[in-house]
Parts: structure tokens; C-alpha cells; sequence
């Protein structure tokens, strides 16, 4: 059997969307290591290190090893016994920073050394610099053990569990046909990270009343939209990238009418607006995780003249204020970044347009009817002119008699 002192352990935790894997590296004893899928030989035969997740110089113990990733935390745990093998007391465990320690905690009877770190204590702790492509954010973490020195020398070993949470920021949300609720909303659960993202549209500026319904807007008048992040509540950065109308309830469909309001984050109808959420006056698109904007309504050629919303929205990290935030001068960068516009999406409508109730005029009505009036009037004018003269003639002769 060899000696616990002579064992090298690293252990490497990665979760992605729900997945870990993780790999435990120790000496192990040879004469033991039958279990393949416990325990791995060497290609010499000579040594053998235990599988992912097992410890001990059989191989046969599970360390139960646990990422957890929240809407505001992340954290991992092991059982108790897997560090009392290794030497490493609960003391000697911390973060990068030595002052966010571990704790021991009884789970269901088992007891665990875990190390749970809250979004806010996240760099504090000594989180790496987060690193990010255009679809997730990595956050990560490690869980250290202090050397233990016998005078100047060190048997046991020094653990060192580097784990990462993986959270995405492009959410897909749609509406199926009709729409009569008070806003366009999904919630969607990711490895307990529940992000809720709506789409609302109100009465006026004010932003203070949703319709309840599918709206009816007259033409001319203005349409007062509202994109924001109500779950996690003013974390993420909120960068709506495409909104447009089609007159069918799907939002990619090749039928009938479309027309483009927001292109790559910028303007591309040029009567929409953008609002400053906290000021109330003109604002910029990805500022804070609320996006209101306006535009003036107006209605297809051709019927149905109802149409539907859609827009495709990115979150961003709160310190991503740079990407977040679009470049609308630069031509060339926005056809660059072109997304697919199924990405994010929100959808709302049917909003129809108000169209106020008028008398149809006609050719019978504007030239005809007056016409055929003056004309009438004109033959009664002669027949009581033809009349008045012949009752005169008649007067005259019974005068002369």
C-alpha cells in the first residue's frame, strides 16, 4: 500500500448548462486497481490513479463531488470524508482570498465541507476576470487547501478544485397566436438560473399603464413599447437587437407583409425613439435592463392591417457596457454583426389599427344629386314663370269684356 503522504491530487470541476465533469488525479494502490472503471492503470502497469469522482487506495469511495450555480450565487461541496483522507482539516480550506473560508454542512445526515460565494462576493473572493464569448459567461473559482509544513517539509497533499459556472445571456422567447394578454413574457430555467424576460406595450409616455388586451392604435398616433429583464431584476444589461411587424403571428414567415423598426440595436424606421428609463427623456438601446422605445403607427397595404411585434433581445454583463451598447454610425460594424434574428425573440400583437368611422362619398353624391337639384329647381322656376304669364293674359281679356 502506498503511503497517503507520496499521493499527488488535482482535482478540475467544469459545469456547462448542467453538465460536470470533473476528474480526480491520486496514486492509488496497484494490487488493488481492478475495477476499471474506478480505477486507471498506467501503460507500464506500475502505478494507477483513481477515476473521476472516487478517492481512497481502493478507488472506491465517492467524493460526491458538487458544482451549484444559482441566479446569484455559485459554490461547490464534498464529503467530509474524502478531505479527512487526504489530511486537509476544514480549516485549511478558502478561496483565493484566505478570508472567504469554508463551512461544514450536514445534507440529509451526510456531512460536506462546501464554500458557497454570492454574485457581489465574486471578485472579492478572488474570482478570475470573466470571460465571455458571444453566446455565455464563465465565472470561475477555486477552492484551496494550506499546505500542511512539519518543519520544512510537507507529506500531505495540497487540494486544489478549480470549478466554473457557464450562465447564458441569449434567452428565446415567443407568443403563439392570439395574443390578448398584458405582456409578452417566458420564464426559462437553466441549471437553476431563472431568467424572465417581457415584452409590454403602453397607453402613452408615461409607461404607467399596459393595455390588459390586443390594442387598437390609430394611425399617426404613437406606440410605446417596453423590453425588460424581471428576473434576476436589474443584473443583466438589456441590448434589444431587431424588432419588426409582419402581418402573421409567426415572426420568421416569407408570408405576407414585414416592415423593420430596429436593425443590429439601431434605428431603422425613422420615427422610432428611444427613452431614458430613470430621466424620461431621450435614451440609448442597452443602457440598463429596460428598453423602452417609440414609434408612430401605421398599417399594411394590404389587409389584415392588424400586424404583429417582434423583437430579438441579448443580455449583457453589467460591466459589458461597451458591447452592449450599439455603434449606429459605423455602417460597415452593424452589417458585421448581423445576429440571427431568431435569437432572444419576443413577440406580441395582434395590434390593430383604430380606423374612425366615415361617410363614403361618390360620384352620385358630390356631382350628380347637386346637379340634377339645380336642374329641378331651374324647370320649376320656368313652370311658375309660364304659369304667371298665361293667368295675366287670361286676366287682361276678361277685362276688355
Amino acid at each position: 500500500m502506498i503511503p497517503i503522504g507520496l499521493m499527488k491530487l488535482g482535482v478540475i470541476l467544469v459545469l456547462l448548462l448542467g453538465f460536470m465533469r470533473y476528474s480526480v488525479e491520486g496514486v492509488c494502490s496497484v494490487e488493488h486497481c481492478t475495477d476499471r472503471t474506478r480505477c486507471v492503470l498506467s501503460e507500464d502497469q506500475r502505478s494507477c490513479k483513481c477515476a473521476s469522482g472516487y478517492y481512497a487506495d481502493r478507488c472506491d469511495k465517492d467524493a460526491h463531488i458538487k458544482v451549484m450555480c444559482g441566479n446569484d450565487y455559485m459554490g461547490i461541496r464534498a464529503i467530509e470524508d474524502f478531505f479527512k483522507y487526504h489530511n486537509v482539516p476544514l480549516e485549511s480550506l478558502h478561496l483565493p482570498n484566505k478570508s472567504c473560508r469554508a463551512q461544514r454542512e450536514v445534507i440529509d445526515g451526510v456531512p460536506y465541507y462546501m464554500s458557497m460565494t454570492s454574485k457581489e462576493q465574486y471578485l472579492t473572493c478572488g474570482g478570475k476576470p470573466l470571460e465571455k464569448n458571444i453566446t455565455h459567461v464563465f465565472y470561475s473559482l477555486s477552492l484551496l487547501s494550506d499546505p500542511h509544513v512539519i518543519g520544512n517539509i510537507i507529506r500531505d497533499p495540497v487540494i486544489k478544485m478549480d470549478y466554473t459556472c457557464v450562465q447564458p445571456y441569449i434567452r428565446r422567447v415567443s407568443l403563439p397566436f392570439p395574443v390578448v394578454p398584458l405582456s409578452s413574457e417566458t420564464v426559462m430555467r437553466v441549471h437553476e438560473l431563472d431568467a424572465s424576460i417581457q415584452m409590454m406595450l403602453y397607453t402613452d409616455h408615461s409607461y404607467s399603464e399596459a393595455y390588459s388586451s390586443a390594442p387598437s392604435i390609430e394611425l399617426r398616433d404613437k406606440v410605446y413599447v417596453e423590453v425588460t429583464v424581471k428576473e434576476p431584476a436589474d443584473f443583466f444589461l438589456l441590448r434589444v437587437n431587431e424588432c419588426w411587424a409582419t402581418q402573421s403571428s409567426q415572426p420568421n414567415t416569407t408570408e405576407g407583409s414585414a416592415h423593420t423598426l430596429l436593425k443590429n440595436g439601431c434605428v431603422d424606421d425613422h420615427t422610432v425613439s428611444f427613452l431614458n428609463v430613470s430621466e424620461g427623456q431621450s435614451g440609448r438601446n442597452g443602457e440598463s435592463s429596460t428598453v423602452r422605445y417609440s414609434f408612430v403607427m401605421f398599417r399594411f397595404t394590404t389587409e389584415p392591417h392588424a400586424f404583429y411585434l417582434h423583437c430579438t433581445v441579448q443580455l449583457c454583463e453589467p460591466d459589458d457596457h461597451k458591447s452592449c451598447t450599439p455603434n449606429c454610425k459605423s455602417i460597415s460594424k452593424r452589417e458585421a454583426v448581423r445576429a440571427d434574428p431568431s435569437l432572444g425573440l419576443l413577440s406580441y400583437g395582434p395590434i390593430r389599427i383604430e380606423m374612425p368611422d366615415r361617410p363614403q362619398s361618390s360620384i352620385l353624391t358630390t356631382v350628380v344629386l347637386p346637379v340634377a337639384g339645380v336642374w329641378t329647381v331651374g324647370f320649376l322656376l320656368i313652370i311658375l314663370i309660364t304659369v304667371a304669364k298665361a293667368g295675366s293674359r287670361r286676366l287682361a281679356l276678361m277685362r276688355k269684356h
